[in-house]
């Protein structure tokens, strides 16, 4: 006779599986946009490779530029990194997170039997329906 835990097991292995997969593409997405800042800023401001990794990775982060941008190229492009920037975080945040939000989904479904659960939280968090 089998139990729950023998069950679970390969479950929490394969979100573990999924967790690891998605940090590793996001890490690759994060080298990624910072080697297009690191390139925009190299190639539009003359900025050196160290400069134009710290500005880059400041940006990316959401600090800011650190170096006074001097030419009309290159603050275009730090706008237009910037936008991009706040844009890919998001997106990077959502696919390493993606594996823990689809087990919350998939719980609520499996405690709601068929389906409806969804429904259910969604108006629960509206705020229109008392869960007691």
């Amino acid at each position: 006779m089998s139990t729950g835990r023998t069950k679970r097991f390969p479950v929490q292995l394969n979100m573990y599986h999924h967790m690891i997969r998605n940090a590793f593409i996001g890490l690759m997405l994060i080298i990624a946009a910072l080697f297009i800042g690191m390139s925009g800023y190299y190639v539009f401001e003359q900025m050196s490779w160290v400069d134009a990794f710290l500005n880059a990775s400041m940006i990316l982060s959401g600090m800011g530029p650190v170096t006074k941008l001097t030419t009309t190229a290159g603050k275009l492009f730090a706008g237009m990194y910037a936008l991009f920037s706040g844009l890919a975080f998001i997106a990077i945040v959502v696919i390493i997170l993606s594996p823990v939000i689809h087990k919350f989904f998939r719980k609520i479904h499996l405690e709601s039997g068929q389906g409806g659960g969804l429904d259910y939280v969604v108006i629960y968090a509206i705020g229109n329906v008392s869960p007691f």
